[in-house]
């Protein structure tokens, strides 16, 4: 795969992926762009411990264009977007308006008047990845060759933002369907550089730390062993990878795909791993499409290793979930859900295993 980084108008960093060895990239960004002056907060919730991103420029963002305005489509003459070629395999670029950046302006130090909350620059990276250069396409898609490519690329990025000053776990995701809150339909994932520990991993990291001081084992290791030998909530079983909807779900839509080798993240898999990975989550994702005879609005994230603390604890795994509780009802995080953050399923694991097998 043949990687080319150049800059866009406003001095963003866009870099190509190709398939290509001989694929040249050498469009300038023909755009008016003023540079970048990313100004992100950070603050921590004083009653909770956990980072809040402050960053009210994002409310300007692109909302929702006309296909011919699609901002992550090639260029055409007379309208130049985003990716200055006119074709690409996949393209990453830092998002126009980020959530965390690198050289934000300030110190640390705590929100005026409240020396109990912490504040600082969200120190960081945004980049959006396009996996492919069809509008009118999307992940499910794309061809096995396709797939794999975009496997490598979250690798790539994996290891490129780990090395980023003041990162310290990297996040790679894909939001599609209106009804997730997708502004922008060209197929597209996101990746997340943070400037801490995210919650979610933190609690994992925890519970995979008691298990293993009491019983000596990965704590996902046993919970693969145990829903492939019981067997009623797997979906696919392949070579290297299991899909399987968690016994306990929170989402009416829930398939969790975990490698039967514990790796810490995505640049650990070998390339056996990853082209059963990308067969088997195109059959997921094809499976679930097929729920409701229409494409399914999911979040697909995958969890990883921070990048300096509990990489011999943590096992990689992508978590795909869906809003949709039936083919014409919403599932609502309402009070209890968010409020309270205690989950309250429509459907049973059991049940939507069975009819995605």
């Amino acid at each position: 795969m043949k990687r080319t980084a150049r800059r866009l108008a406003d001095g963003r960093e866009i870099i190509y992926f190709d398939a290509d060895p001989d694929a040249r990239r050498d469009a300038e960004d023909q755009r008016d762009l003023p540079p970048q002056a990313p100004a992100s907060e950070m603050r921590r919730d004083p009653l909770t411990g956990e980072w809040v991103a402050i960053a009210a420029h994002r409310q300007s963002r692109t909302y929702k264009p006309p296909v011919e305005l699609c901002p992550l489509c090639p260029s055409r003459p007379g309208r130049p977007t985003e990716i200055p070629e006119d074709d690409y395999d996949v393209v990453v670029f830092e998002n126009q308006f980020p959530s965390l950046a690198q050289d934000i302006p300030g110190t640390a130090g705590t929100v005026a008047g409240m020396p109990m909350v912490p504040a600082a620059p969200a120190t960081g990276r945004c980049e959006v990845v396009c996996f492919t250069s069809d509008h009118d396409s999307k992940f499910g898609a794309l061809s096995r060759a396709q797939a794999r490519q975009v496997v490598d690329v979250w690798a790539d990025r994996t290891e490129a933002l780990g090395r980023l000053p003041g990162v310290e776990e990297v996040f790679c995701f894909e939001n599609r369907g209106e009804e997730i809150g997708v502004t922008l339909s060209h197929p597209h994932g996101q990746i997340y550089g943070y400037p801490f520990v995210t919650p979610r991993t933190g609690k994992e990291l925890r519970a995979a730390e008691r298990y293993r001081d009491e019983h000596g084992r990965d704590l996902l290791g046993d919970v693969l062993a145990a829903e492939r030998a019981e067997g009623t909530r797997i979906v696919l079983d392949s070579e290297h990878w299991t899909a399987y909807v968690p016994a306990a779900a929170r989402w009416p839509v829930e398939v969790h795909l975990a490698p039967r080798r514990r790796v810490p993240d995505l640049p650990a898999l070998d390339d056996a791993e990853r082209d059963d990975f990308a067969a088997t989550y195109l059959e997921v994702l094809r499976r679930l499409d097929g729920l409701y005879d229409r494409p399914l609005p999911y979040i697909a994230a995958w969890h990883q290793a921070p990048v300096r603390t509990g990489r011999d604890l943590a096992w990689l795994h992508l978590e795909l979930f869906s809003i949709r509780r039936s083919a014409d009802k919403l599932k609502y995080l309402a009070g209890s859900e968010s409020g309270m953050g205690v989950w309250i399923n429509d459907v049973t694991p059991e049940q939507m295993a069975d009819r995605l097998r």
